[in-house]
């Protein structure tokens, strides 16, 4: 049986179109049932009918002809029950519907399966027999487990349109709408341009030679012409972007140095591969050990990197890039968008950008913010191959792309795209006035950074300090741990930057999967691993160094603050603290004019919301990591897609945790601060405030949307509100109370598109 249900279901996904997959599909599972019939019926929740879409047995003519109600016939009571029905004699059961156009009523025996995919009912898969048969548990079990492989196919094709009959797969005007993740806020509408690789890595085999020189000398000069490609790229956005963001492509030069992966594929021909071949090795490598991170921000180097190998690999294929025709307002689509792509497009005509790979921590994501496009990324339903100019309305606040709207979309979004820019305009004002509420509460507003040019931007937008500072990309561009003057210099360029503004600088967060290149980790559950501050209490060689660094680098400077990640218990927090004091004294020994900085604690595992008193006694203040706490309370992986939406950061046994551990931690006088997705969400923003949370840390750029929702909203409301949702046992049920609150205090710009 297992060996019948391999062949089905291989021959269903190497079907090229789902009509095709389901055709297959029935001809083998009839045969493998030896029975007469099978046939599939889909929903189609529109008209709440299910439709007869494949048989082999019925009249081939009822095909797309003949279809139930909802809660009509046997097939209909398969998908209401949502559980196999298995019946002897059809025609006697009560909710037995006859169908003349199938020809079916010599057909007395029913077996039907549902196909269910994430709770909802795609369609049925029926087999029948002529006369009487009663098919076995086993039987049953198999076909379930036929409609469970077919519930994918089914799912895909309703998501890209396949079922929708739109105009790139059947010529029909239907539109239809597609779903990701908002990687930069706005509105835009234009015609889409599909931009694709210009070469593959994949394709490359692994090729030996024997004359090493002649090499190493193509692949220098396709290095030195991607390098020179990347820096032209930059001058020509010299008046365009800020330092900040022209920094970024600092990071692409210093990939290819050849301190780093130029040098290691340079050391691999060495070793008798060709340059093309030696270039797929190093870059795979580095991208399976970026793309294992647990970090996002860091996760999302891959693609930088894979970016910067093709560019390579085409200079050493001598491939032309496409001379694409850019209209007005080109929306650009593919698989991937890296930085460098997006910056080939002329500024002017570029309206938005949607990605089906990517997340919010690309950098292409940052440069869309930067640049104000409106960016949709992890489209992953979306048929990117097949919507060259198509017209398409980019919904940055939702995640939504919409595919050949209608008239009165279009005039929807076009209005709301205008009231956008105001709304941006207006927001501007507030750039350097302080986080304050009409009636007097300050909350600080800090910034999450990786990179100097995340300083640098979030000074401009009125930032009051660094909440996190992540020390792991100094260590994640090297092939080997940096020294203890390199992480100096590093780490004094970003205090410099900022002060006299604190800067909290997050001890190394790495382990299980996010290990160094040069420093391996293999676990069965990273998650759950060795990592954080479990890696620095066992390796005070590498946690010493950083100290020290740390402490060096604030000489002469009063806003050095030292965070402990991943915090489980009290005696991990006096272990770090006894190292950091060592380390402080072999600094003042040294001569070095410094201040014992303070020392927080990071709480983001479960456990340590129930003793953040005892820690709290320990250290100078608390900080809150509130993706990695909610993705632990709630045992959801917001990365996966199956589960990514059961990640709610308003569930209530979020909030009920957030809740305690600033009221713990204000009982031992100590300050507490929230980073993450939560800290730069407006709605939940104002909920943090009520509960007491003294700043809140978040990406730039979202700083200004937050500052203007405080200085709209009373404390006195925003208390008002947290105490109703403390009433809800729902996390959906709690963000509409807080859409419709918004809303009503005319602050729905900040939750929707439109002002």
């Amino acid at each position: 049986m297992l060996t019948t249900l391999r062949r089905i279901v291989q021959a269903v996904n190497n079907a090229p179109n789902l009509m095709q997959a389901v055709e297959v599909m029935v001809s083998l599972v009839k045969e493998a049932f030896a029975t007469d019939v099978c046939s599939v019926y889909l929903f189609d929740h529109t008209e709440s009918r299910y439709f007869l879409m494949a048989t082999e047995g019925l009249n081939k003519e009822a095909v797309g002809q003949v279809s139930l109600g909802v809660s009509e016939g046997l097939v209909g009571l398969v998908g209401l029950r949502e559980e196999p029905v298995n019946i002897e004699i059809a025609s006697a059961h009560p909710k037995y519907r006859y169908l003349a156009e199938t020809g079916e009523e010599k057909f007395g025996s029913f077996l039907g399966a549902p196909i269910i995919h994430h709770g909802r009912v795609l369609g049925v898969v029926v087999v029948q027999q002529g006369g009487k048969r009663c098919f076995d548990q086993s039987e049953e079990a198999f076909l379930v487990t036929i409609c469970a492989q077919l519930a994918g196919v089914i799912a895909h094709a309703e998501s890209t349109g396949a079922l929708a009959g739109i105009p790139y797969l059947y010529g029909k005007d239907r539109p239809v709408e597609f779903r990701g993740v908002s990687g930069a806020t706005g509105v835009a509408i234009g015609p889409a341009v599909v931009i694709y690789p210009l070469a593959d890595l994949d394709a490359v085999p692994d090729r030996k030679v024997d004359d090493i020189e002649p090499e190493v000398e193509v692949f220098e000069h396709a290095l030195a012409a991607v390098q020179a490609a990347i820096n032209k790229l930059r001058d020509s956005y010299e008046h365009t972007l800020q330092r900040e963001e022209k920094d970024l492509f600092d990071v692409y030069l210093r990939i290819l140095d050849k301190n780093s992966i130029g040098g290691e594929i340079i050391d691999k021909i060495k070793e008798g591969y060709w340059a093309q071949s030696a270039l797929r090795i190093v870059v795979e490598q580095y991208v399976k050990n970026f793309e294992a991170m647990d970090d996002p921000y860091l996760r999302e180097r891959a693609a930088d990197v894979r970016d910067l190998g093709l560019r390579i690999l085409a200079q050493l294929q001598q491939n032309k890039p496409p001379q694409l025709e850019y209209p007005e307002r080109s929306i650009l689509i593919g698989e991937e968008i890296t930085t460098s792509v997006l910056m080939e497009i002329p500024k002017h005509k570029l309206a938005g950008i949607v990605s089906v790979k990517g997340s919010i921590n690309s950098h292409m994501a940052i440069v869309a913010r930067a640049l104000g496009v409106p960016t949709v990324v992890g489209a992953v339903d979306l048929p990117f191959s097949q919507l060259e100019n198509c017209t398409l309305i980019v919904d940055g606040y939702q995640g939504l792309v919409s595919v050949n709207p209608n008239p009165e979309s279009l005039k929807h979004y076009e209005a709301l795209r205008a009231e956008e820019e105001q709304l941006v305009e207006d927001m501007e004002g507030y750039r350097d006035l302080p986080a304050e509420t009409p009636d007097g509460h300050k909350v600080a507003l800090w910034v999450n950074t990786g990179l100097m040019a995340d300083v640098l931007r979030s000074l401009d937008r009125g930032a009051e300090g660094v909440g996190l500072y992540r020390t792991e990309i100094p260590f994640m561009i090297r092939d080997r741990f940096p020294s203890e003057q390199e992480q100096i210099d590093i780490y004094q360029e970003q205090l410099q930057a900022f002060a006299p503004h604190p800067v909290t600088m997050r001890t190394l967060d790495i382990g299980g999967d996010k290990a160094l290149p040069y420093f391996p980790i293999a676990e069965e559950n990273p998650f759950l691993g060795w990592r954080g501050i479990r890696i620095s209490l066992d390796h005070p060689e590498i946690f010493l160094v950083q100290v020290r660094s740390m402490l060096k680098a604030g000489a002469g400077l009063t806003n050095l603050r030292i965070l402990l990640p991943m915090i489980t218990n009290v005696l991990e927090v006096e272990e770090a603290c006894y190292f950091i004091h060592r380390a402080y004294l072999e600094v003042k020994e040294e001569g070095f004019d410094i201040e014992m900085p303070p020392v927080g604690a990071m709480i983001e595992i479960p456990g340590a919301v129930y003793q953040v008193r005892e820690i709290a006694q320990r250290v100078d203040f608390i900080s809150v990591g509130s993706n990695d706490l909610t993705q632990y309370l709630l045992a959801v992986d917001r990365n996966n897609p199956r589960v990514a939406d059961l990640y709610q950061s308003c569930h209530p046994a979020v909030l009920q945790a957030l809740q305690i551990i600033v009221d713990e931690a204000h009982k031992e006088g100590k300050p507490v601060s929230i980073c993450g997705e939560m800290a730069g969400d407006a709605r939940t923003a104002v909920l943090l405030m009520a509960m007491g949370y003294d700043s809140l840390s978040m990406s730039a750029a979202n700083l200004l949307r937050v500052k203007w929702a405080l200085r709209q909203i009373n404390m006195e409301s925003a208390k008002t509100w947290l105490n109703d949702i403390k009433q809800f046992d729902n996390a959906e049920v709690i963000s509409s109370y807080m859409d419709m609150a918004f809303e009503r205090v005319g602050l729905g710009g900040l939750t929707r598109a439109g002002k």
